[in-house]
C-alpha cells in the first residue's frame, strides 16, 4: 500500500504548527524606530542602520547594553526594558530587513 506513506506525511505537516508570519514589526520596534528609523535605516548619520545588520551582533550589543559592558546611556536605558524574547525578535526582525549595509568580498572588494 503506496498512500500509506504519502498520508502519514500529509497527517504530519497538518498536525504541524502554524509558521509565525514572517518577520513581522516587533512592538518594541518603535521604541528604535526614534533613532534607527522606522525601516531600520538611520534617518541621521551619528546613528547606526540596524536594518541589514547581522543579527547576531545585534543580539550581542543590545545584552552587552543591558548588562553595562557597552556603555550609552541612551541604549542603556532602552535595553534595559528588554527580554531576552525582545532582543531575540528585534535582533531577527533587523537582521532580515534589506539596508545600506554590505559584506564586501575580501578578494574583490565587491558586494555579496
Amino acid at each position: 500500500m503506496r498512500a500509506a506513506p504519502l498520508l502519514l506525511a500529509l497527517l504530519a505537516l497538518a498536525a504541524a504548527p502554524a509558521a509565525p508570519a514572517d518577520h513581522e514589526v516587533p512592538e518594541k520596534a518603535a521604541i528604535c524606530a526614534a533613532c534607527h528609523g522606522a525601516d531600520g535605516k538611520a534617518p541621521l548619520p551619528i546613528y547606526p542602520h540596524l536594518a541589514g545588520q547581522y543579527s547576531n551582533y545585534i543580539e550581542q550589543a543590545l545584552r552587552e547594553y543591558r548588562a553595562g559592558t557597552r556603555k550609552n546611556p541612551v541604549m542603556a536605558a532602552q535595553a534595559t526594558a528588554l527580554t531576552d524574547a525582545d532582543i531575540r525578535q528585534l535582533a531577527d526582525y533587523y537582521g532580515h530587513l534589506a539596508g545600506p549595509l554590505h559584506t564586501p568580498d575580501i578578494h574583490t572588494g565587491a558586494s555579496k
